[in-house]
């Protein structure tokens, strides 16, 4: 029954217990009854068709910080974990990056031969070091944390710049990474400029393998690029 039909029996109901003449009628328990269950409609069925407006304080957005196991200051920490993604040389699977957590509710056990989730290692040594990038990373597992920013609503991540636009914030910066070209197609990401590794083990075992990008002049127009240079990165809140 819609709202102006429950109106309608309300106050016909209303009427009827009063009466035409103004004289005062005695409404019976269920009369009663049914006139407080069709107020408390009335009055609910109105309170739901008002928007709920959230709290600044509820508002937010969520990134990644690639190579980090914190997130930046006025951000809080969601989950911190350590990088996962495809086999260097596979040639199916996924071709993303993912921050998986460090408490992971593991399934069973499968049979399934395709193997498609590794961790990541830095591949970056004294020959491809970014300027100012640590430099005791090379074969080290990559961190990450998932962040939260309150009182926010939008997040970008812009490669070629290590500042924001005017109007938004910068939330990190760092260096514009993906798999080597001669791997499979990855994902590019802003691993941070202040890059950690997961512990102080060090190992070989492939994975997932983060490298430096850089420019190439041709398509890309040079100027306003560089051939041969660094891409630097940042990730942005407004």
């Amino acid at each position: 029954m819609s709202t102006l039909s429950f109106a309608t029996v309300v106050v016909a109901l209303v009427v009827s217990a009063n009466g035409h003449d103004c004289t005062k009628y005695n409404l019976t328990p269920s009369d009663q009854s049914l006139i407080d269950m069709m107020t408390h409609y009335l009055h609910t069925s109105r309170k739901a068709d008002c928007p709920v407006t959230p709290s600044q304080h509820d508002i937010g957005v969520t990134y990644v910080r690639w190579g980090k196991k914190t997130c930046p200051e006025n951000s809080d920490i969601v989950y911190t974990g350590q990088v996962g993604g495809n086999y260097f040389s596979n040639k199916g699977g996924g071709s993303n990056y993912l921050c998986l957590p460090n408490e992971p509710e593991n399934g069973n056990v499968s049979s399934n031969s395709d193997e498609g989730l590794y961790g990541a290692e830095y591949q970056i040594n004294n020959s491809n070091n970014p300027s100012g990038f640590p430099t005791n990373l090379y074969n080290k597992e990559v961190p990450c944390s998932v962040c939260r920013r309150k009182e926010k609503i939008s997040v970008l991540i812009i490669a070629g710049r290590k500042s924001c636009y005017k109007g938004w914030k910068s939330e990190y910066n760092g260096f514009l990474m993906s798999s080597n070209k001669n791997h499979i197609t990855s994902d590019f990401i802003c691993i941070d400029g202040e890059a950690e590794p997961l512990n102080n083990r060090s190992s070989n075992e492939q994975g997932a393998l983060f490298y430096p990008v850089r420019a190439k002049c041709g398509s890309l127009r040079c100027p306003p690029y560089k051939d041969k240079t660094e891409v630097l990165c940042t990730v942005c809140t407004k």
